[in-house]
């Protein structure tokens, strides 16, 4: 029996808890304001204090995993140890990794982060297919038969991305568009089988991108999948911009918030009425 899709299990979980991923970001700063040390025990303390904290009343979180492995192998453990527990406590964990390469090597990231029993698989990958969406597809492969998902970067809201995402092929088309077609036909195969609203293969587009997707020519709602969304709410994307960089696909859009929710620590309380606030904002922006 093939395990439930990825995109069935978030678009469920989106529904009972709304539609916010909190990043998991132990930035140097963010530890030095919670009193804690900047090692793999002031890691593990800030990160499993945020899932507890969060745990029922979002229904994602996503860590980054630069800011573990910036730790070396005892950051990694830690990071480990995070994807294990915010699984324990029915949070869907994205794992923001950003992982992109060739042939072999792709096929060892998708075994890394994708493949059941991994300690570093969590429910969720963010992947860069800029050697060429082809080179996804191991783990386009095992997301699908370990039931995961993908969210592949489309279009960022950083000012650096523009030259390589809003670059046209010879045909004229974008960058981006193309990445979205390409997500949009692998999510239609699926969806066509499981029935599923959404597929498992998302897209990450800031929310700040403003009229960027509309100059583009690029269809979010024809991508079929969800929308992990940096930049909602306190990051300065409100309604009006919502509507202008999702349009009719609000629905598929997971919000990311990361700072926003985590200045509020070290209080778990603190916590969890931040993460419940910048929920209700992104609720009420994307209706």
């Amino acid at each position: 029996m093939s395990p439930e899709s990825f995109g069935a299990r978030l678009a469920a979980a989106m529904a009972a808890l709304g539609p916010l991923c909190v990043g998991i970001d132990p930035h140097p700063s963010l530890l030095a304001a919670w009193g804690l040390p900047d090692d793999p025990g002031g890691l593990r303390s800030f990160a499993l204090t945020t899932l507890d904290a969060v745990a029922g009343t979002v229904p994602a979180v996503k860590p980054q995993a630069a800011f573990f492995e910036r730790h070396g192998s005892a950051g990694v453990a830690v990071l480990e140890e995070v994807v294990a527990a915010g699984r324990e406590r029915g949070l869907l964990v994205v794992v923001d990794a950003k992982r992109g390469d060739i042939g072999s090597t792709m096929a060892a990231y998708a075994d890394a982060f994708l493949r059941d029993g991994a300690p570093l698989a969590g429910d969720a990958l963010t992947v860069s297919p800029y050697l060429g969406f082809g080179s996804l597809e191991p783990a386009v492969t095992a997301a699908r038969e370990s039931g995961r998902g993908l969210f592949v970067l489309a279009l960022t809201s950083n000012p650096e991305g523009a030259s390589v995402q809003h670059a046209r092929s010879a045909d004229g088309t974008p960058v981006a568009v193309a990445v979205a077609r390409e997500a949009a036909a692998r999510n239609a195969a699926e969806r066509q089988l499981s029935g599923a609203r959404l597929g498992s293969v998302g897209l990450v587009v800031g929310a700040t991108v403003g009229a960027a997707v509309a100059r583009l020519g690029l269809d979010l709602a024809a991508v079929g999948g969800p929308l992990l969304a940096p930049g909602v709410g306190a990051q300065g994307a409100g309604a009006d911009e919502l509507a202008q960089v999702f349009g009719d696909a609000r629905d598929a859009v997971l919000a990311a918030s990361s700072r926003g929710v985590l200045v509020a620590g070290p209080e778990p309380a603190a916590l969890r009425s931040a993460a419940a606030r910048a929920r209700d904002e992104a609720a009420r922006a994307l209706r």
